[in-house]
């Protein structure tokens, strides 16, 4: 099958708007869990915290410990008129997400502007932003619709993320229409968040709680953690008819020395991907290594279709191209790597690292969807209206599913 040439409307289903879950559940882990296992064509219901006794000592579990930002900005300008500003991704002084987040002074990012037709553009105003006057200019980007440049530049001594913490709001996802309330700020990211840079939440990692954590631990399961900064185009669904015809964002991934270490130590264990954004970042790597080892250009960003059109990288193994990231980072004296990814998963995709994947359910027709039916094929349908029977929650803060090999 060619991926380019896939039906979007293939990957259509209805749903319901109470079957989707507009706020958390009280406790992490007490959501429900759908496991279904490929070899037995099995489903059993379950809740989260029951997790570890489907789990062998055989997997190992790989989470995204990347961070939700503040990313998004309720301003006024001098007329009065609100806007909202979502800050997607730096630009300048730096595209690197840590180091753009340190700046202080001014930045650029690219961002999405809302009520923005009302205004002549370039816009251009001040803004008391707590105790700090900052500057906004903007105009419009051309590398994404709606997209605008934005500056943003004020004289204290602050970085741009400790008052875009401060002032800024949760980014939730745009199908949930209400304001950020104060339990979002500790229920939309993970336990184990770490590094800043993500707008908006790995969500198949929001199930997990730290005594739930702590058990895994105890049952002797490997946890290693990569870091992708989620995008907002994520939640982009797909428009066009075919699925060659829809661009797929750009997501900035940190690869560390340890984890690769980790990876080749236990090559042999079965790897459980802690959500979609684990699964890109998995496979990014695999990529990643495979164009290093065969020499090719610009390694560390991994384009959409290229790992379906080169031979030499999808049939690399993984031992090889783990080995060959970790001999870069060895020679070059690194403990970590930043590259990018726009890797399109979809059916006929043939997963190198993945083995198994704890998710959400997913948005119809969206590259999400795409991702889970290259990984369970046609079976998606069944486990999506089994879902929906059974009453289980969708979407971002729903409830979860194992799939196991």
């Amino acid at each position: 099958m060619n991926p380019k040439e896939i039906r979007i409307e293939d990957f259509n289903y209805e749903l319901p708007n109470e079957r989707i879950a507009f706020f958390p559940k009280d406790v992490r882990d007490s959501s429900k869990l759908l496991v279904y296992k490929k070899k037995e064509g099995s489903i059993t219901d379950s809740t989260f915290d029951h997790l570890p006794d489907f789990l062998d000592s055989d997997m190992m579990l790989v989470f995204n410990d990347s961070r939700v930002i503040h990313a998004r900005l309720l301003v006024q300008n001098p007329t009065g008129a609100s806007i909202e500003i979502f800050c997607l991704e730096p630009l300048s002084p730096t595209t690197e997400l840590t180091q753009a987040l340190a700046q202080t002074g001014t930045v650029v990012w690219k961002c999405f502007i809302g009520n923005a037709k009302r205004f002549k553009h370039p816009i251009a105003f001040s803004v008391p932003v707590g105790e700090t006057e900052v500057t906004i200019t903007a105009e419009k980007g051309e590398q994404v619709e709606n997209a605008f440049l934005v500056q943003f530049s004020w004289n204290e001594p602050v970085t741009f993320a400790e008052w875009v913490e401060a002032y800024g709001k949760m980014p939730l996802p745009p199908y949930i229409k209400r304001t950020a309330e104060k339990t979002d700020e500790v229920r939309y990211q993970t336990v184990y968040a770490h590094y800043d840079g993500s707008v908006a939440a790995p969500t198949a990692g929001l199930h997990f709680s730290k005594p739930l954590m702590q058990r895994l631990k105890e049952q002797g399961v490997p946890c290693e953690y990569v870091t992708l900064h989620v995008g907002a185009g994520t939640f982009k669904p797909v428009t066009a008819d075919c699925v060659g015809e829809h661009f797929m964002h750009d997501e900035q991934i940190v690869i560390h020395k340890n984890l690769i270490y980790n990876l080749l130590k236990n090559i042999d264990k079965k790897i459980i991907a802690v959500g979609t954004t684990v699964t890109r970042s998995l496979e990014s790597i695999f990529i990643i290594g495979a164009k290093l080892k065969l020499g090719l250009e610009n390694p560390f960003h991994v384009q959409q279709w290229e790992y379906y059109e080169n031979d030499g990288i999808s049939g690399m193994s993984v031992e090889d191209s783990l080995q060959a990231i970790y001999n870069y980072l060895d020679k070059n004296g690194l403990e970590y790597i930043t590259g990018s990814t726009q890797l399109m998963i979809a059916p006929s995709y043939r997963f190198k690292m993945m083995k198994g994947i704890v998710t959400n359910f997913h948005q119809p027709k969206s590259t999400l969807l795409l991702l889970i039916s290259a990984y369970l094929g046609d079976e998606w349908r069944n486990l999506y209206r089994h879902a929906l029977e059974s009453n289980y929650r969708f979407l971002s803060y729903g409830d979860a599913n194992l799939y196991l090999p």
